[in-house]
């Protein structure tokens, strides 16, 4: 009897002395801790929405095309083509509807060129060139000019080439010029819709 006391002293101290988380598994302090966010958990989405193009990419895109289309419907007029004789180029020169085509084209060329050197301007100095309330301003206005000057320019061309005759080589330069002309008066008009939203968003917000 001695012995069996001995035994269950032992063990009540035994089971005294466990810890009760030990006892329970399941228990609160068992768990792992909830892991801490990382400062660079959202690292991803910035660099996408970096990553999206900003309105200077679309601007200077546009500017871009609009440069290459004006200078392409001028070319087709200026430059002569193998096949073209010197009266071609002269009957050119004394047609006043083409003449005018033809000129709108070199000041739309102009004028987005200046545009394009003052977007890598800006981008590169910080706008030391014009200020940007000025130059939405001064977008925004020229740019419907210049939309106005080619759409003007292009009807006056289509109703020379309806009366031109159709083997010519001059008749081919025209209807290139029309078609770059009207595509550069698309160019500029969507870019004079960017413009005044960029003014808007100066002026309102």
């Amino acid at each position: 009897m001695k012995e069996e006391s001995n035994v269950m002293v032992i063990a009540q101290r035994m089971l005294s002395g466990a810890s009760p988380s030990s006892s329970t598994p399941h228990s609160p302090a068992a768990q792992p801790p909830l892991p801490t966010p990382s400062p660079y958990a959202f690292s991803v989405a910035s660099t996408r929405l970096r990553s999206r193009p900003s309105l200077y990419t679309y601007d200077i895109t546009l500017r871009s095309l609009a440069l290459l289309f004006s200078f392409i419907s001028a070319l087709s007029l200026a430059v002569p083509s193998p096949t073209r004789t010197k009266r071609g180029i002269s009957r050119l020169r004394d047609n006043p509807q083409l003449m005018y085509c033809f000129t709108v084209s070199i000041l739309a060329f102009i004028y987005s060129a200046f545009q394009l050197f003052k977007r890598v301007c800006d981008i590169a100095y910080g706008g030391v060139l014009i200020s940007d309330r000025t130059s939405d301003y001064l977008s925004f206005i020229l740019d419907q000019l210049a939309g106005y000057l080619l759409v003007s320019s292009s009807s006056v061309t289509i109703q020379v080439i309806q009366q031109m005759d159709g083997h010519t080589t001059l008749w081919k330069a025209a209807i290139i010029a029309v078609c770059m002309s009207f595509i550069a008066y698309v160019v500029l008009a969507i870019s004079a819709l960017l413009s005044g939203y960029k003014l808007c968003k100066r002026i309102i917000w």
